[in-house]
């Protein structure tokens, strides 16, 4: 387990149908994308797919909450990379940043913070991570500086990051 990258990336094309009349990428398509690209790469990175294991077992993750910065357009056909990071987490919960840039990573679109909570679907409650998901999160955790998204952000426009 010593061996998994902390951060994850995906290559995707913004697509015509998610965007806006001025070509750019809609405000809530960005969700969208985000978390598209953090599911697969939960599936390609750590062999983890959620739907599975909410058929399989009952359980899975719920989104608890979102903060999103958006600082620059994405276009309609542009090619992006989504990264992706995990900045913390609890016994049932996990907290993660993921960003949008441009194909070669030299312009940033857009940073998202997302809390997600462990949830049993069957019980329809917040449940415990187990002790295998505990020592994979101890392995990926690649915390930052920042202490707020606020700070975070001006971080990134400042190029403290």
């Amino acid at each position: 387990m010593k061996d998994l990258p902390k951060v994850l990336e995906t290559k995707t094309i913004v697509r015509f149908q998610h965007c806006d009349p001025f070509n750019h990428l809609n405000n809530a398509e960005y969700l969208n994308y985000m978390v598209n690209a953090r599911e697969d790469q939960l599936i390609s990175y750590y062999d983890i797919d959620i739907y599975k294991m909410a058929r399989k077992e009952g359980k899975s993750w719920v989104v608890g909450t979102n903060q999103i910065a958006y600082i620059r357009p994405a276009f309609t056909m542009e090619n992006i990379v989504i990264e992706s990071q995990m900045l913390g987490y609890s016994d049932t919960t996990i907290n993660i940043e993921m960003r949008m840039y441009n194909a070669d990573k030299t312009e940033l679109k857009a940073v998202m913070w997302s809390t997600y909570v462990h949830f049993n679907l069957l019980k329809q409650k917040r449940e415990a991570h187990s002790k295998d998901f505990m020592e994979l999160f101890k392995t990926v955790l690649n915390p930052i500086d920042e202490t707020s998204f606020e700070e975070r952000i001006l971080a990134f426009k400042t190029q403290k990051v």
